[in-house]
């Protein structure tokens, strides 16, 4: 999945005092390794901005992308190994190395304990291949038999319950996704945020979307290479009449996409807010035993289950019944497979890169296998492996220059909260309250995770993988009954990404986004407030876009608009979106600007704020003139530059299908709808960028 900011909740603080000092700062574990200094000069240029990035032939009223990025497009090939490049991909790889550093340490000290043991060991358990070689398909052996021996319906109903595990975001479209008949998220209960509630939603599909299994042209063509890649897999296994049994999942997996729910459907919170109890499922999902189902699962004394695509829970259910078991045990089979191809012989891995990577998203190279380690860590062990790299890599001095940035930016948010001419005051009131209930983390959690129940073995790489994928259900099913834990991050440290918390009105910004082109102690305000501000703006948004406005100051699901108040924030919810469905990068495919809308909501206001904020920061201090830029110009610059990348078709058209974000190069327009662009780039009518005063949306 393309990295871009994620989101989940916040709300923000006018108390900005007290809402930010109130939170404890934890004090990162010590070491003898010093945190690296802040750097005495910019990461990019004299100032923080890389100008000979630019292709200044192109006038920023005509494509601001361009003008600020076009020589760094033409002149940067993607990396092999990637389907797409982009900043927040720089700085993942730069994350991507300096842990790679960590873990060979960890896997090289042979008297390393607890932790740290665990680390090490399940690192260079995935780096062994020749162990991995020798071993065969003995890892995944006993799964087979397992599938292999199901006698009828209900033992089929808790196998399918034992695979359930917690893999998707609800609040981040991009990670609905999972190859399980089902997937489950554990978090607190739409309408009763104080309590944790498991929401069931819809699987199934190896391949990303329903689009995928339903579209004719490129999609009837990926379908194909899908059942060859299903038939080589099975065959790779030495499990007979591959072909046919590849023919047969193909048509079952098409099945299920018929009932599945659209990204739209899916993005609907107020659509998927629907309690279940168990006896539910057999009134409204009949076909599958689901209580054999919530045995497997773990879940046989859960009361209420949120299900949040009941017309898909409900349509797979009823395959379960009529599909033959046959056809079912030959589907577990080979997603058992295609699960393990990484932690199999090369030949499966090779495979599983073949479609998954080169056919599917156009990546003409497999990574290396030590950053498919580093990931594979990072999923097991993440917060031990943040430990590690915070201690090394993130400063006392960065997180407080970043705590100072955010405590500006949400007093910005406030400011235009008082400053919506149509607002109500009884709306404003409302939107102030949720505001001062905002709680932000920065840099890494307050708490770590405690992996001391996750058994590591140096010489079992899938296992390893299934264990951890284990611990994490399991661990989701602990909260259940509990009180809500408002200190879990839902990001690693060495992520570079941003998260909005929409239940809890949280934020978090993990340590590797604080870096350059984000982040960067050493540049122009004027730089880091365009860039990493316009990140703190928009997380701070999500609390306020279409979705993230249906929540209320306590993190229920609850209407706190006037009627009036409300048709006026859709209907420039509604401009917006038409704005970005103009934006087409391909002749038969354009930008979705309802699917997009709420990262555009969060961009357009996000951008907004963090330039008012950054103009009262800058009060009583004259404007300098740096390298030919005047401040105002380096403010839009500094967004620019943040989203500048570029993509292989295949992922492209891939991201405009399934992504709630819009792709990099439009973000970066989002300009335009603010009135200090157009002074600051003397943009004039008839320019292809101009919009006339009265069509510039104004979201917060």
């Amino acid at each position: 999945m393309p990295i871009a900011l994620r989101r989940t909740t916040l709300a923000v603080a006018i108390a900005l005092a007290t809402t930010l000092a109130g939170c404890s700062q934890p004090t990162p574990p010590q070491t003898a390794v010093a945190p690296t200094p802040a750097p005495a000069h910019p990461a990019r240029g004299g100032f923080g901005f890389d100008a000979a990035g630019m292709d200044r032939a192109v006038a920023a009223g005509d494509d601001f992308f361009q003008h600020a990025n076009g020589q760094w497009v033409e002149a940067t090939q993607i990396p092999a190994d990637r389907s797409s490049y982009n900043s927040f991909g720089v700085l993942a790889e730069q994350a991507q190395k300096d842990t790679r550093a960590l873990l060979e340490e960890m896997a090289g000290d042979a008297a390393a304990e607890g932790e740290r043991r665990k680390v090490g060991d399940y690192y260079a358990a995935f780096m062994d291949e020749a162990a991995i070689e020798a071993r065969g398909l003995a890892p995944v052996q006993a799964e087979l038999d397992g599938i292999a021996a199901l006698a009828d319906k209900a033992a089929l109903a808790r196998t399918l319950g034992a695979s359930l595990r917690a893999d998707v975001d609800l609040l981040n479209a991009t990670d609905t996704y999972t190859d399980r008949l089902f997937g489950l998220w554990v978090s607190p209960n739409l309408k009763q945020p104080d309590e944790y509630a498991p929401y069931l939603v819809q699987g199934g599909l190896g391949m990303p979307d329903r689009d995928f299994y339903l579209e004719g042209g490129r999609m009837a063509e990926l379908r194909s290479a899908y059942q060859a890649h299903v038939a080589k897999v099975l065959a790779l296994a030495g499990i007979a009449d591959a072909e046919a049994k590849a023919a047969r999942i193909l048509a079952l997996e098409v099945a299920i996409a018929q009932v599945h729910a659209s990204q739209l459907e899916t993005n609907d919170v107020e659509k998927g807010a629907n309690e279940w109890a168990p006896i539910d499922f057999g009134r409204r999902a009949p076909g599958l035993n689901w209580a054999a189902f919530f045995d497997g699962a773990g879940l046989a004394e859960q009361r209420l289950f949120i299900v949040w695509q009941p017309k898909a829970v409900a349509g797979i259910a009823a395959l379960v019944d009529a599909q033959p078991l046959d056809t079912w045990k030959d589907y577990l089979a080979y997603h058992a497979l295609d699960r393990a191809s990484t932690y199999l012989p090369k030949a499966f891995a090779d495979e599983h890169f073949a479609f998954h990577g080169t056919t599917l998203s156009g990546t003409p190279q497999q990574r290396e296998r030590w950053k498919r380690a580093v990931d594979d860590t990072d999923r097991a062990l993440g917060e031990a492996v943040g430990k590690a790299y915070v201690e090394r890599h993130f400063t006392p001095a960065t997180k407080a220059r970043a705590e100072t940035m955010v405590q500006n930016i949400i007093a910005a948010f406030g400011r235009r909260i008082d400053a919506v001419e149509w607002m109500t005051p009884q709306t404003k009131a409302r939107a102030k309250a949720k505001l001062a209930t905002l709680k932000v983390g920065i840099g890494y959690p307050e708490r770590w995770r405690d992996y001391a129940a996750l058994e590591v073995r140096r010489d079992d790489a899938l296992g390893n993988a299934q264990r951890a994928s284990l611990f994490e259900y399991r661990r989701n099913l602990a909260k259940l009954g509990r009180g809500v834990d408002r200190g879990e991050w839902f990001m690693l440290p060495q992520d570079v990404n941003a998260l909005n918390v929409p239940l809890e009105n949280r934020l978090i910004f993990p340590a590797a986004i604080l870096q350059a082109p984000f982040f960067d102690p050493a540049a122009d305000d004027a730089v880091n407030y365009g860039a990493i501000g316009g990140v703190i703006g928009h997380e701070i948004t999500h609390s306020f876009d279409n979705a993230g406005a249906l929540f209320d100051e306590s993190g229920r699901l609850a209407n706190w608009w006037t009627p009036d108040d409300l048709k006026r924030f859709e209907a420039a919810g509604a401009a917006l979106a038409a704005q970005f469905d103009t934006y087409q990068p391909f002749p038969d495919l354009a930008v979705n600007g309802k699917l997009t809308l709420g990262e555009n909501i969060a961009d357009v206001a996000g951008l907004a704020t963090a330039y008012d904020a950054w103009k009262r920061s800058q009060q009583g201090q004259p404007e300098q003139v740096l390298g030919g830029f005047t401040p105002d110009q380096r403010f839009f610059l500094g967004w620019a530059q943040a989203w500048r990348g570029k993509a292989r078709e295949q992922a492209l058209r891939n991201a405009l299908l399934t992504d709630v974000h819009a792709p990099g190069r439009y973000r970066t327009e989002t300009v335009r709808n603010l009135d200090a662009w157009y002074p600051a780039f003397d943009v004039k009518p008839g320019q292809q960028r101009y919009l006339a005063p009265e069509q510039r949306v104004k979201v917060w």
